[in-house]
């Protein structure tokens, strides 16, 4: 018998910093959280519920920037707060582009934060 393989579904590694996160559905405007991002989307800790394939626009700051970064994305999957969810609800969003200057600032950010 084989062992399992975990498949791992991100395609760059999360960093551990928590970032306020204003995003916008058609019909409306929410504030919350985001702990995990990194240049391919992001996932957004919320109790709102939000379906996937939602367009979403977001605004966020990244430390050491003092202009916001404005991207669109979709909601492509969703975590409920049933018993035995693993981890917070939320959406995990992700983005349509990043300007290659976000995409950069935020990889300067994923490698300062990891543990050598």
């Amino acid at each position: 018998m084989g062992h399992m393989r975990v498949v791992e579904r991100r395609r760059a590694a999360r960093m551990p910093l928590v970032i306020r996160v204003e995003y916008a559905t058609v019909d409306e405007v929410f504030t919350d959280f985001t702990e995990n991002f990194n240049e391919g989307g992001m996932f957004i800790q919320t109790t709102k519920k939000h379906a996937p394939g939602t367009p979403v626009r977001m605004e966020f700051t990244l430390p050491g920037s003092p202009d916001p970064v404005r991207v669109a994305g979709k909601v492509v999957w969703v975590r409920d707060s049933a018993p035995g969810a693993d981890g917070p609800p939320g959406i995990g969003v992700q983005f349509d582009t990043l300007p290659a200057g976000t995409k950069d600032q935020i990889n300067r950010i994923i490698r300062s934060l990891r543990v050598p």
